[in-house]
């Protein structure tokens, strides 16, 4: 077998994630079409279609095997149901945000997730921080700070998809390579179908289920919620893989930046002088982490200590 070409597989990986960030910033677009499946309705499917869709693909790559063993380890049991708790409690969120015309505070959270990534280092993992991540995260509170006082509210939306993804990739970190992506989304998804499965039942008895009932397309639509769930995080799974966490740091605010840009400018959500503030302030103290990040990672490391840097 030919030896893979190192730099070539590093470009692969960053086409493998520059596409599911791209992806991910189209998710509002797409959860709009679903109009008038409301958010909790919507979850649900997501996570039974995902599951569905895991199934099919396990069948098809015959790694039915991976999941037993992984099934067989009590540990990974138990991080992959906390996994599920975290990505549930994250897409609920985000659906909510998305369908009550908050896309543009949904996108702050996912601005503010590496900060809280570095952050969550300290809290949970005790790594140091270099001056620089301290002066990000300074100025990442201020910005939340100016929102709560120029906007009126508080972005609980924001923090709340902040805190889980942030969390979820911790949890991820725990996990490891144990774990291959189909099977760790299969299990997640395997964790939360009871809860979409009360969600459909209370839906169905308060408001009504709508698939089906808005005509083919857009019950094909809601159905392929299990496929736009899945692809990206396959994606970003193989290109995690391959490419430079100097790359995906940098990757990872393209799906911010096309969601904000939907909320703005596709949907005419406000801006008032002090999110605007707010928002320059986030993009700041990103601007910091990132350079920051960068010059790290072209100094080398000299020792083999874990460094906040490579959650970022």
């Amino acid at each position: 077998m030919t030896p893979r070409d190192p730099r070539a597989e590093e470009r692969l990986g960053g086409v493998y994630a520059f596409v599911a960030y791209f992806l991910w910033g189209f998710m509002p677009l797409y959860f709009l079409t679903l109009a008038p499946t409301g958010p909790w309705e919507v979850v649900s499917w997501r996570i039974l279609f995902s599951l569905l869709f895991c199934a099919i693909l396990l069948t098809v790559t015959r790694t039915w095997q991976k999941l037993f063993a992984i099934l067989r380890n009590r540990r990974l049991v138990f991080w992959t149901i906390i996994a599920g708790l975290l990505i549930y409690v994250n897409w609920q969120v985000f659906l909510i945000s998305t369908l009550t015309g908050h896309v543009i505070e949904g996108s702050l959270g996912y601005f503010i997730n590496p900060i809280v990534t570095v952050l969550l280092g300290v809290l949970v993992l005790h790594e140091r921080l270099r001056t620089a991540q301290w002066i990000a995260i300074g100025i990442a509170a201020l910005a939340v700070a100016v929102i709560i006082v120029g906007y009126g509210s508080f972005p609980w939306m924001a923090l709340t998809l902040a805190a889980s993804f942030g969390t979820y990739g911790l949890v991820k970190k725990q996990i490891g390579p144990e774990v291959d992506a189909i099977s760790g989304l299969t299990l997640e998804s395997l964790w939360l179908a009871p809860i979409a499965a009360v969600q459909l039942v209370v839906v169905g008895m308060t408001a009504g289920l709508t698939i089906g009932t808005a005509g083919a397309g857009h019950a094909a639509l809601l159905t392929l919620a299990g496929v736009v769930t899945a692809v990206p995080l396959l994606l970003f799974a193989a290109g995690a893989r391959r490419a430079p966490l100097t790359i995906i740091g940098l990757l990872q605010f393209v799906a911010p930046i096309m969601q904000f840009l939907t909320g703005w400018w596709f949907m005419g959500e406000p801006m008032p002088i002090g999110r605007w503030i707010g928002f320059g302030l986030v993009w700041l103290a990103l601007i910091v982490l990132t350079v920051d990040s960068l010059v790290s990672a072209r100094r080398g490391r000299s020792s083999a200590a874990p460094d906040v840097a490579d959650l970022v």
